[in-house]
């Protein structure tokens, strides 16, 4: 039996791409091992969303050459989707499977096997990259069990049409492509039969669901409505979302499914008008901030988290603190910020007045300072309250055993108890603070 290690470099999609190939390793009849010496195969899941990014692909490749020099490496995915043939071109790699090919990995493993069997010593970089910006076809790749055992992400979405002018993600994934409604709700159907509580709608531009499909009037609401249908799911929760997808009768109709989980992450990347401009956001900051309104007018108190570039190029003082104030008004419950990256290949890279590293880093701090204040005042809204959590795991901290889980609303909570309530759903009355972990 042939041993392969997987390495998942990235985001959500990618997350589940890596998992969607273990299983069909699996099925083939190779044992999964961990991502040390001894494997046979291993395989790096790549990401290609930074510079440095690409460096971590890079180095993991070289770290399992490093592992076993006998091993056949595979580089799969968005590293070597946006590379040259010349540029990809390395003495660790022995296969490249670029995106919307993952699913043939097996096939491409045996066909490789096959010719090193047949007496190949110095055998050629076998090549399955297509060219990702002419494929309309949606890669059925499917899940049925996770490393987390009590929620799994879904992937019901790949590609972007956006082209904002930081990102190089169109060129990695390509065009929008959606999964037919029928294909997820039987993979909803088989994560629950094996104990899932809880499904997390991921995709590359998730709100985009739906918008390629030419005679179905299919869109992400309702995909969302059909998931609800589900007997015995508990939870539906969505991934990142774009501001214009938040509607009245989008917000209200999510409103009436009690499955939802009141936790939205509404990209937003800048505060200020400007810089969301230059940034090729198709919004103002006063429309997204209506959006956020929407939210709050149909939940109460729900969660809204989101993403922050600062120190993009161009980015004044006065941009800046349009964007701290926007922050502040708003009050996420948690702000993810990022220093802006420059990445080569993107618009944004070749811009004008490019921000010195020094200050992205006291813009971060300051922004860092402000999330952990607004984030506090989120969590104490909940204490003396009962919360409904879907335990996960268990820890021990200074002999003791604490249940752990997260509400619907994403706030990790911990509750002594050595009764094992792991993918349970439990009621528990937040008493301090001190239960909430982050």
């Amino acid at each position: 039996m042939k041993k392969a290690a997987l390495h998942n470099l990235g985001c959500k999609v990618n997350a589940y791409e890596t998992e969607a190939m273990q299983e069909l390793l699996e099925s083939a009849g190779y044992e999964i091992v961990p991502f040390k010496e001894g494997a046979d195969i291993y395989i790096v899941n790549t990401c290609t969303v930074t510079n440095m990014a690409d460096r971590k692909s890079r180095q993991m490749l070289h770290r399992a050459r490093k592992m076993n020099p006998d091993a056949i490496i595979v580089a799969a995915g968005c590293y070597v989707q946006t590379r040259d043939e010349e540029e990809v071109a390395d003495d660790c790699i022995d296969i490249i499977i670029g995106n919307n090919k993952k699913g043939e990995l097996v096939a491409v493993l045996e066909e490789y096997e096959a010719k090193k069997k047949a007496g190949g010593e110095n055998l050629a970089v076998q090549k399955g990259v297509i060219d990702i910006h002419d494929t309309k076809e949606y890669e059925e790749l499917r899940v049925t069990k996770t490393a987390q055992h009590t929620r799994a992400y879904l992937k019901v979405q790949d590609g972007c049409n956006q082209f904002c002018t930081y990102c190089i993600i169109p060129y990695a994934r390509g065009r929008v492509r959606s999964r037919r409604k029928e294909r997820v709700a039987q993979e909803v159907r088989e994560l629950v039969k094996n104990g899932y509580q809880e499904v997390v709608i991921t995709g590359i531009h998730l709100s985009s669901y739906g918008m390629d499909f030419q005679e179905e009037k299919e869109d992400l609401l309702s995909l969302i409505v059909a998931v609800h249908e589900i007997q015995g799911l508990k939870r539906i929760r969505l991934g990142s979302l774009e501001p214009g997808i938040i509607t009245e009768k989008f917000v209200q109709s999510l409103s009436r499914l009690g499955k939802i989980c009141p936790h939205f992450h509404l990209s937003l990347q800048s505060g200020c008008d400007e810089t969301l401009k230059r940034m090729n956001r198709k919004y103002t900051s006063e429309e997204y901030y209506e959006k956020c309104k929407l939210l709050r007018k149909y939940f109460r108190h729900p969660a809204l988290t989101t993403d922050i570039i600062v120190g993009f190029p161009g980015e004044t003082e006065e941009e800046f603190e349009k964007t701290r104030k926007f922050v502040d008004k708003v009050d996420f419950y948690e702000t993810h910020i990022f220093k802006y990256s420059k990445r080569e290949g993107t618009k944004a890279a070749g811009m004008e007045n490019q921000v010195p590293e020094q200050v992205k880093t006291l813009r971060s701090s300051v922004l860092l300072e402000l999330n952990a204040e607004k984030r506090r005042k989120f969590e104490e809204y909940y204490v003396g309250k009962t919360v409904e959590v879907l335990v996960e795991e268990e820890i021990i901290k200074d002999g003791k055993s604490f249940q752990t889980g997260h509400t619907k609303e994403y706030i990790r909570i911990s509750v002594e108890s050595c009764e094992k309530l792991q993918n349970k759903l439990a009621d528990v009355e937040l008493s301090s603070h001190l239960q909430i972990i982050h």
